[in-house]
């Protein structure tokens, strides 16, 4: 994957996401470019990798409004995600969670001052019917569009992300078939997280 040789002006950016499979990417690309990265992990065993890779590391929780506030002061650019839920909890409302994290980015964003966000959003977030557990991105995107009008938001809406098929390996081995909740007949766009980087 080649990234645009693009010629740019060196900006403090802080992303949410960790160095997960737009995070890594990203942060390279940036740092290559010179601008100067932040990157929030509520991981500590993150802390070394973003470091050695020459961006800052600030450890802490998006559920933390005190701390994103912290990280975001003095960024240029913010980059928000919404951290992957956990699927094996049966309680879990996933909606709440996300739409939680969304309010501590609003606070954060309009205590620190930040004036330009973009936000890893979702294909179907236009809509809260019809879309099933996709609505959770309507609801954060409008949570999100309660910022101030002078706060530049741009959402991206990628279809789904396309990194390993191996995960299907045990399913076609065992009983000769990719299961997905999808029909067979239809076709699912995908997306690189590369591209998404990029």
């Amino acid at each position: 994957m080649q990234f645009c040789n693009v010629n740019y002006i060196a900006m403090k950016i802080t992303l949410t996401g960790s160095l997960g499979r737009i995070g890594k990417p990203l942060t390279q690309t940036l740092l290559k470019n010179g601008h100067s990265v932040t990157v929030i992990s509520s991981q500590k065993e993150r802390q070394s990798e973003i470091e050695s890779m020459g961006a800052k590391a600030a450890i802490g929780s998006v559920e933390n409004i005190e701390f994103l506030t912290a990280a975001f002061r003095e960024a240029d650019v913010v980059y928000l995600m919404e951290p992957p839920p956990n699927f094996f909890d049966p309680t879990l409302d996933i909606n709440e969670q996300w739409c939680n994290v969304a309010r501590n980015y609003k606070n954060a964003i309009e205590s620190s001052k930040v004036k330009r966000v973009i936000h890893l959003s979702s294909i179907g977030a236009h809509t809260a019917t019809g879309v099933g557990m996709l609505a959770a991105h309507y609801h954060v995107e409008n949570i999100l569009r309660q910022l101030p009008d002078e706060i530049f938001i741009k959402f991206m809406r990628p279809v789904g992300f396309y990194y390993n098929m191996f995960a299907f390996i045990p399913t076609i081995k065992i009983q000769n078939a990719i299961l997905q909740n999808y029909g067979g007949d239809d076709n699912e766009p995908w997306v690189s997280p590369l591209d998404i980087a990029a």
